[in-house]
């Protein structure tokens, strides 16, 4: 009997809390532990059902405290994974993250994990969420089919983790919430709902929100309430088309649509990838350089076999 794959959650926020549940209903693993700050530990404890609900795991400050750990799901924010997971890698673990910034950053990350990666003989896949992720892969087989053309992603309306979090770490911001509203063709409006800290200025926390490079871009409205976890809704989704040519043949239009729940889908997808980072050779990769039969459990022969 092969042995299962040993995961560590890093992280017990939006995501980490799907994934945790993702590992543990995937036949193929065993959830070695969840890593959080002590201080985290602490603030969990006083939270009856977070806490009830990992009754039983192991819980730690550091991944050397769950003994072996084959692949690391690191439930962190964006701006946080180019520090923390060359640590990982270093140790000999791999990892998935689910880094949701688009174009050079992205580009950047992967070329400084790659070195890593093979330094260390260990694999990272990097931007597994939805987008970037699986939409990455749908936008990918739409080009292969369609050479020619444009396609769209039109996302929401409805949460953004990677915005909020973005909002949430301004400077006199106690909690946020940022709403994607698709206006069509690719473009997007940002309603972004604000709890602020006594004495915070709202001008002062809506000129930055705006002016930064997430939200800069698009049409962005900043709006001041009492309480973010009255609206809270982490539902959301997408719709991709596609219009063009196959070799000379004009018109061809492609679609594809989905509506999720955030966190859940962007924990599934990196539980998927966390069995695929054990199939590849050392390095790193985003979803599309991925072979998709590697993100399925069970035995490849009968997955083609059913499949294809």
């Amino acid at each position: 009997m092969t042995s299962k794959i040993k995961v560590a959650v890093v992280g017990y926020g939006n995501i980490g809390k799907y994934a945790v549940d993702a590992v543990r209903a995937s036949s193929d693993m065993k959830l070695a532990g969840v890593i959080e700050l002590n201080e985290e530990i602490d603030r969990l404890k006083t939270i009856g059902g977070a806490f009830n609900a990992l009754a039983g795991e192991r819980m730690a400050s550091h991944v050397e405290d769950l003994g072996k750990v084959d692949v690391a799901l690191l439930c962190s924010p964006s701006r946080s994974i180019p520090t923390i997971t060359e640590q990982y890698l270093k140790l000999g673990i791999n990892t998935v993250d689910s880094f949701d910034i688009h174009g050079e950053a992205l580009w950047n990350l992967r070329q400084q994990l790659e070195k890593a990666g093979k330094q260390y003989g260990t694999v990272s896949i990097i931007s597994a969420g939805w987008d970037p992720g699986s939409d990455s892969v749908m936008r990918t087989l739409m080009e292969a089919m369609a050479p020619k053309g444009i396609t769209y992603t039109n996302f929401g309306p409805g949460m953004s983790m990677g915005h909020s979090v973005v909002a949430k770490a301004v400077e006199g911001v106690t909690d946020a919430l940022s709403i994607t509203i698709p206006l069509g063709s690719g473009i997007h409006r940002r309603m972004v709902y604000v709890e602020l800290k006594d004495g915070a200025s709202f001008g002062e926390v809506e000129r930055a929100i705006k002016n930064d490079p997430n939200f800069s871009k698009d049409e962005t409205h900043v709006i001041a309430i009492p309480d973010i976890q009255a609206i809270i809704d982490r539902g959301s989704g997408v719709h991709m088309s596609r219009k063009g040519a196959s070799s000379e043949t004009e018109n061809q239009l492609f679609s594809f649509d989905m509506r999720i729940n955030n966190p859940a889908l962007t924990a599934q997808i990196m539980t998927a990838c966390a069995r695929a980072a054990v199939r590849q050779q050392p390095g790193a990769y985003t979803m599309i350089e991925l072979p998709t039969i590697d993100l399925l459990p069970g035995n490849r022969e009968h997955n083609i076999k059913i499949l294809v």
